[in-house]
């Protein structure tokens, strides 16, 4: 055994999660603690570790949250990369925030589907000329033979679209994940840590805690 790894240990006594103090809307205390996160300035609070599964495998990446509505939550991606082509063959999806800082967990399962084009354009639009670039030069989860291959193709598109609008791939865009179920899990001392799921039962949310 690794005794350096094996030792490894933080004691968890930022806070206390209580059913009492919990909104009955998941969407609305997911709102609370993502605000509170983004506060506290932690990097990439919107950053979600996303898994998807196929006939075969279950794989994990990490995304970045871009909207947030009562619909759900919306991420982008190539609609060609390995994530899109489990999607494809299964939508049930799961994600994860894990803010270590606050000693916190949000755990968000559901159903993935595609948004609108004219969303996906409208996005796009606000994103930086870098990264409108870069999601063309990116034949996201295909294999490269090296770098440099990657950047020579890049400069080729900045020196082509120099003074021109950058319009959207037609292979990109955004998934909205309609959550099925939460779990907030909230880190407390001698590993007794809270967590609170909430059921969707006969059109209503209901909170259950649940054993550490």
């Amino acid at each position: 055994m690794n005794t350096e790894i094996s030792q490894l240990r933080e004691e968890y006594s930022k806070s206390i999660l209580l059913e009492s103090n919990m909104d009955d809307n998941p969407m609305e205390q997911f709102n609370h603690w993502i605000k509170e996160a983004i506060a506290a300035k932690i990097k990439e609070p919107n950053a979600m570790i996303l898994s998807t599964s196929n006939k075969k495998r279950t794989s994990q990446r990490t995304v970045l949250l871009k909207d947030l509505t009562p619909d759900g939550l919306t991420f982008f991606t190539n609609y060609k990369s390995r994530k899109a082509r489990d999607i494809e063959i299964n939508p049930s999806i799961c994600v994860l925030f894990p803010w270590y800082d606050l000693e916190r967990q949000v755990k968000i399962e559901g159903i993935a589907e595609k948004i609108p084009r004219e969303k996906n354009e409208a996005y796009f639009r606000s994103r930086p000329k870098s990264s409108q670039l870069g999601a063309w030069a990116s034949e996201q989860s295909t294999e490269l033979s090296c770098r440099e291959d990657l950047e020579k193709k890049m400069t080729l598109l900045k020196k082509q679209h120099l003074n021109e609008t950058i319009p959207c791939p037609p292979d990109w865009g955004g998934y909205l994940i309609k959550p099925v179920n939460w779990e907030f899990w909230q880190g407390r001392p001698s590993r007794l840590h809270d967590r609170i799921e909430y059921r969707m039962e006969n059109n209503v949310w209901n909170k259950v805690r649940l054993s550490p």
